[in-house]
């Protein structure tokens, strides 16, 4: 699945915005108004899993210790 993926964006959109890495998960961080925090996807993508900083607004928090356990 994940490389049929890739081929697709590389067809439809073009090879500069093919992805290097995906990962699959059931759900994303976000907070209590439904914006996906992407700074936090972005620390975990570059492997900063020590520092997040403020948590206090997303609504399910067990989300990113899920995130964190699968990029390991």
């Amino acid at each position: 699945l994940k490389k049929e993926l890739i081929q697709h964006v590389r067809k439809e959109i073009g090879p500069i915005a093919s992805p290097d890495k995906l990962h699959f998960t059931e759900a994303l961080p976000k907070t209590r108004s439904g914006k996906i925090m992407r700074r936090i996807l972005r620390k975990i993508a570059e492997g900063q899993v020590d520092e997040f900083g403020d948590t206090s607004t997303l609504a399910e928090p067990e989300v990113v210790d899920k995130l964190v356990a699968g990029k390991q």
